[in-house]
């Protein structure tokens, strides 16, 4: 995936200054040919983003922080499989997003009757934005929780209707630079990782934008939903072009991304939220409320950062 030389088996020989760390190759089908990511040896330091990422972009590199979640699984026990992953820029975003719009939603928000996990979802990073569930891993049936979502924006029950295409750019100017706005993300959860995410530790990957780092490691956590990652993070650069939105943490199985220019209103939330439903259908069919206009207004609508999982 890495379209400049991979730096990583030399970090020195790049002018690299790195803590201490561990460089991981373990995939599914055994060492990879040269290190896919390297992460740091402790646990993240809010002040360390803006050095790693000034140091790693001049030679190819971009962070992330990465968890291990409650199950304490680091990359190396994370399934990767980077043979799985094709290209980016081979895919169209909005094909994509249509695709899994017809292969999900009618069924899902249509007719499906999904629980919540029973750890529910957090919100630990501002007002009402969706985070991840703290174990990084499967949702658990919660105590009598079901029903599909239900919205009033053309996708309640009985019939999701058409794909209704992109939605449109926001209105409203970016606040800051979008590398800004992924530090400030970064603090925020670097701070408080241990309490709702298991501890986070900063990762290199070689990438050339941020919305291509799953794929570039050959990420599986959503192999549920897609087996060829790089058909997401071809919907992380739509991303990155319409809300400046930058990969920022990667578990097991979940994600947070975070958004420079996010919906200033509930249209385009609403319109946002369907983006996000064909993403990762599992923010929405397992975690309450279960409905998408809800979802739209607490998850999408004015918030810096996006959470997904899969179950």
């Amino acid at each position: 995936m890495a379209t400049l030389p991979n730096p990583l088996p030399d970090p020195a020989a790049a002018g690299l200054d790195l803590p201490p760390g561990s460089l991981v190759d373990a995939t599914l089908d055994g060492p990879w040919h040269e290190p896919l990511l390297w992460y740091a040896d402790g646990a993240a330091d809010q002040g360390d983003w803006a050095g790693l990422r000034a140091a790693g972009r001049r030679v190819g590199l971009l962070p992330v922080l990465v968890t291990g979640g409650q199950r304490d699984q680091w990359p190396e026990a994370w399934d990767l499989s980077p043979d799985s992953a094709s290209y980016p820029g081979d895919h169209d975003p909005e094909e994509v997003l249509a695709g899994y719009w017809t292969d999900y939603a009618d069924d899902e928000l249509g007719d499906g009757a999904n629980a919540a996990p029973a750890d529910g979802a957090n919100d630990e990073l501002g007002d009402g934005a969706n985070a991840a569930p703290a174990d990084g891993a499967n949702g658990e049936p919660g105590d009598g929780a079901s029903g599909a979502p239900e919205t009033g924006s053309g996708t309640g029950s009985g019939s999701a209707g058409a794909w209704p295409g992109l939605a449109p750019v926001p209105a409203r100017e970016a606040a800051e630079d979008p590398d800004t706005a992924a530090a400030g993300i970064v603090a925020v959860v670097a701070d408080d990782a241990d309490l709702w995410l298991g501890g986070t530790r900063m990762a290199l990957v070689p990438a050339r934008r941020s919305a291509d780092i799953p794929a570039a490691i050959g990420w599986t956590g959503a192999v549920n939903h897609e087996n060829d990652v790089a058909r997401l993070c071809a919907v992380l650069r739509s991303w990155e072009d319409r809300y400046d939105a930058r990969v920022v943490v990667l578990g097991f199985d979940t994600m947070i991304v975070s958004v420079g220019r996010p919906p200033a209103t509930m249209e385009e939330a609403r319109a946002l939220a369907a983006e996000h439903y064909a993403f990762c259908p599992d923010n929405i069919d397992q975690s309450p409320p279960y409905d998408l206009d809800a979802y739209a207004e607490k998850a999408v609508l004015d918030q810096d950062a996006w959470s997904f999982w899969w179950d």
